[in-house]
């Protein structure tokens, strides 16, 4: 909660900073990466920092918890925070780094607002960096203890032992710890950061969802190639379909993510479309292995057959479940799917029943629209969850 000499001054100055808001950020990461090369090189997304969508991730969240402590000061936008504490533990962030990331943005917030930022107006937005860095900082923690890794070490190195060709775009690689341990169980719907080495020297880093089943001795990752005709953006996808084959090692993270299954027995409505099913798999994997009768909605869109990964998988996993029922969506229909629908994915179709939990993944127009057409037929948006792999865009629906 803002204190009372700051929340005025904050509410007064939003509007000016919100409106500049996007030039701060894209300042604020000049600043950084002119400082820190390396951070850029090794920890940040170049392909994010290419777009834009990164700087407008950070605008959206800086904005949407700055809104919140002056509009609802009793209120703290959990949801988001444990999105982005859950990413940056998966990259190894550690509390330090917030320290710089302070210096360099109240740097960029003077250089863009000039003599608007009074000694009022910087110790108002200081309290605001540091009421949303400490909150953080604190659910980081926890996560790094839950883990069993001290902070920021959540690396290790795993061995690929097999390799698939799930569709002409998708691979898939089973991991097993490169020292022989079984790999640790995870929540089903988490994911893991791979780092690898790119031939300029970068050590990129992506989040890709464990798709297997969380209780397995290893772990299963599935990587659809993002193509791209220059730049960064696909680069480590692109290296792992042209170079990670088994007897390779790979640089994996402890688990992390929040889109996991509620410990109770209500109704589910899993929601995907293209690569988006991956982290549904290993919610079914562990409804299957634990013998659930919860009823079960999964609705998934894609391209066509053809670029829908581990369909057989998902109808086999559906049909182990007493009380399951699987719905497809292909925007091309073919002669050997007559149990699809053709055209994109019609929540609307279903009969969802009373107190029904929704889970999506997906691209984020599908997300979107799904979202939406939830919220119209009377779910409440606490019950619809959804995963974002690369900079959240939509910090601020929840």
């Amino acid at each position: 909660m803002l204190s009372e000499q700051s929340a005025p001054v904050v509410r007064a100055t939003l509007p000016v900073v919100g409106a500049a808001i996007g030039e701060i950020t894209a300042n604020f990461y000049a600043r950084l990466f002119d400082d820190r090369p390396e951070l850029l090189r090794d920890l940040f997304n170049r392909g994010n920092q290419a777009n834009g969508e990164q700087q407008k991730a950070l605008a959206g969240s800086i904005a949407a918890f700055a809104t919140l402590l002056v509009e609802h000061p009793g209120c703290r936008p959990d949801t988001m925070l444990a999105r982005i504490a859950h990413k940056h533990a998966s990259l190894g962030i550690t509390s330090e780094q917030y320290k710089l990331v302070h210096q360099h943005l109240f740097a960029a917030i003077g250089e863009v607002l000039g003599d608007a930022v009074t000694p009022e107006v910087a110790a108002a937005w200081d309290e605001v960096y540091w009421l949303m860095a400490n909150a953080l900082i604190a659910l980081e923690t926890r996560l790094y203890q839950d883990s069993g890794t001290p902070e920021g070490e959540v690396w290790r190195r795993m061995d690929v032992v097999e390799r698939h060709e799930e569709t002409p775009d998708t691979v898939s690689f089973v991991l097993r710890p490169a020292d022989g341990t079984p790999a640790a169980a995870f929540r089903p719907g988490q994911y893991v950061s791979v780092r690898t080495e790119l031939p300029d020297g970068a050590r990129q880093i992506r989040q890709y969802s464990l798709s297997g089943a969380p209780k397995d001795p290893t772990w299963r990752i599935t990587v659809k190639r993002v193509r791209a005709d220059a730049g960064p953006a696909g680069e480590v996808s692109s290296w792992l379909h042209e170079h990670a084959r088994p007897d390779d090692t790979l640089t994996v993270s402890a688990p992390f993510g929040d889109l996991v299954l509620p410990d109770d027995d209500g109704p589910l409505l899993l929601a995907s479309a293209g690569i988006g099913s991956t982290p549904m798999l290993s919610m079914l994997h562990h409804l299957a292995a634990t013998g659930s009768t919860r009823p079960v909605i999964v609705m998934h869109a894609d391209r066509t057959v053809a670029d829908h990964a581990h369909r057989a998988e998902q109808r086999r996993l559906v049909k182990a479940l007493p009380n399951a029922e699987l719905h497809l969506w292909y925007e091309e229909l073919g002669e050997s799917t007559p149990e699809a629908s053709a055209g994109l994915a019609d929540p609307d179709s279903l009969d969802l029943p009373d107190g029904v939990t929704a889970y999506l993944c997906g691209p984020l127009p599908f997300m979107r629209a799904v979202r939406g057409d939830l919220l119209h037929r009377g779910l409440p948006a606490h019950a619809v969850h959804y995963e974002v792999f690369g900079p959240d865009l939509w910090l601020g629906a929840e």
